[in-house]
């Protein structure tokens, strides 16, 4: 019998889905490249942000209109696995691309952390759903706060309704939101350390 959807299911609806990883994407890329670049900096980060969020949702969107899976969340492991590499391919290649048309380092480094932390939860997946919406929101906010300052880990409170959300939606157990949101916030903040 279908769950019936009560004002805390639809709350966490509107949060899973206005904070999912397209959104975290955009920001980085867009506060990044500003700090970066002003609107250079922008322009590289949309660039970016094009292979990271743009190519990957419109797959997953032409996914959904061939009848391939339910929504752009993409429960079924096996579904995300498929969707997950292609994401990995397009970011991969627009890290390549920032790097052959002489982007700032930052910026490379940027999309480069993105393609690392996608790589880990991608190699996790298989076994368990490792939450993807937990590891960019909290690798996001560790790179905002490596470039702007610590203040910006006043958006944490942000991660931790991302996660309430898709526990809340049973999409994912609270392990699997708490290991995504550590394994994207290592392994992004190191990788975007490392490489700028």
């Amino acid at each position: 019998m279908p769950r019936t959807e009560d004002g805390a299911s639809r709350a966490a609806r509107l949060v899973t889905d206005g904070l999912d990883p397209k959104t975290w994407i955009i920001a980085d890329t867009v506060l990044i490249g500003w700090h970066t670049g002003r609107l250079a900096g922008v322009g590289w980060g949309l660039l970016g942000c094009l292979f990271a969020a743009g190519i990957p949702l419109a797959f997953i969107k032409y996914g959904i209109r061939r009848g391939r899976w339910a929504d752009r969340h993409v429960g079924p492991r096996p579904q995300r696995i498929l969707v997950m590499t292609f994401a990995s391919a397009s970011v991969a290649t627009g890290t390549l691309l920032l790097w052959a048309f002489g982007a700032p380092r930052t910026m490379i480094a940027l999309i480069a952390a993105m393609l690392v932390t996608l790589a880990a939860l991608l190699a996790v997946t298989p076994a368990w759903k490792i939450s993807v919406h937990a590891g960019v929101s909290c690798g996001s906010v560790a790179m905002l706060a490596m470039t702007y300052g610590a203040w910006m880990l006043l958006a944490c409170p942000l991660v931790a309704v991302v996660g309430w959300s898709r526990v809340e939606l049973r999409d994912h157990t609270p392990a699997q939101v708490l290991a995504g949101a550590a394994m994207g916030g290592v392994v992004a903040a190191a990788t975007f350390a490392l490489t700028r």
